[in-house]
């Protein structure tokens, strides 16, 4: 007799009940943890992500899971650890969030490592907006473990026709490309707002690019990681897609708004604005040179103003392209 995989579900944000429903979809049994159940409508549909009814093979619930096949933390990066430490390690456990943690500087992954040293675990990253997870839309991610053949297996709970889930067995480069999107989103949207054009975003997007492969390669990443969904894929998707919350916290900035009022004005976490400063110190602890990422840092903390972001960022001298 088939095993019916049971999936527990850290967090009822939008992403969390998206993943729920993705893992639904799988054919799992799954538990959707919230704070609060009764938040949940009469018609089983979320605050989060309004429009999508939950099916019946989710429980939402406010008991933390003791027996489980995967559990999937879905909470801001900031608040991994906090959640994180009060989940049982019944299970592997996979993050999925994308940042830096502000006060220590670690990726996800390894802020799971110091709470579960014993346990398998993993990092979901990739270009997915939660409103198209949850109808069902195609879309494709990458899950990463250090041990690949397990990467492949946790996959494979997940996956579907219409949601294609690929292994691989490089977390820095994964954790890094999911990190970074946020910060280059801002800078792209700032560009877009303060109207420097296509090709100014254009060549910010690839920039970003080039820092985060130096910085990859610096921690340990490999480059192909960064070409693929968790790179360029996601970057792609958070710097042009007006669902992403730090493209339109980047938009409000280059319109004129200050960063804190214009981050108070979206609804949900733009990470980014963690992790921009996180990433610049994660930088030069390794000597790694990143302009947009410095630079983004500057505007989110109001030392300098969007005419001289705009200068740092298109005048700077002219070099080898891939130096």
């Amino acid at each position: 007799m088939t095993h019916t995989a049971r999936i527990a579900v850290i967090g009822a944000g939008a992403w969390g009940t998206a993943l729920a429903m993705q893992a639904a979809r799988a054919g799992a049994d799954v538990s959707l943890w919230a704070r609060n159940p009764a938040t949940m409508s009469a018609g089983r549909v979320m605050p989060r992500l309004p429009g999508f009814a939950l099916p019946p093979t989710i429980t939402v619930t406010s008991e933390l899971p003791r027996q489980a096949d995967l559990i999937l933390l879905a909470c801001p990066m900031q608040h991994l650890r906090a959640t994180a430490a009060m989940v049982p390690a019944c299970a592997p456990l996979i993050a999925c969030c994308k940042g830096i943690e502000r006060e220590t500087g670690l990726m996800p992954l390894q802020v799971l490592t110091g709470l579960f040293p014993h346990s398998v675990l993993g990092v979901l990253s990739g270009p997915n907006f939660a409103h198209e997870i949850a109808a069902g839309l195609p879309a494709a991610a990458v899950l990463a473990s250090p041990d690949r053949a397990q990467a492949r297996r946790l996959a494979d709970l997940l996956t579907t026709p219409a949601f294609r889930l690929y292994a691989s067995d490089d977390p820095t480069g994964v954790q890094l490309g999911g990190a970074a999107k946020n910060v280059v989103a801002i800078a792209a949207g700032a560009a877009m707002g303060a109207k420097l054009g296509e090709n100014a975003r254009a060549a910010l997007m690839t920039r970003g690019i080039a820092e985060l492969a130096r910085l990859s390669h610096a921690l340990g990443g490999r480059p192909e990681t960064l070409s693929g969904l968790a790179g360029v894929g996601d970057l792609l998707l958070t710097c042009t897609g007006q669902a992403s919350r730090n493209y339109r916290l980047g938009l409000a900035i280059g319109q004129g708004t200050p960063a804190p009022q214009a981050a108070q004005a979206l609804e949900g976490v733009a990470e980014g604005m963690a992790t921009a400063p996180a990433l610049y110190q994660l930088a030069q602890r390794h000597d790694v040179s990143t302009p947009v990422i410095a630079t983004v840092t500057g505007l989110l903390a109001g030392t300098i103003d969007m005419a001289e972001a705009s200068r740092r960022l298109l005048a700077r001298p002219v070099g080898h392209e891939f130096a």
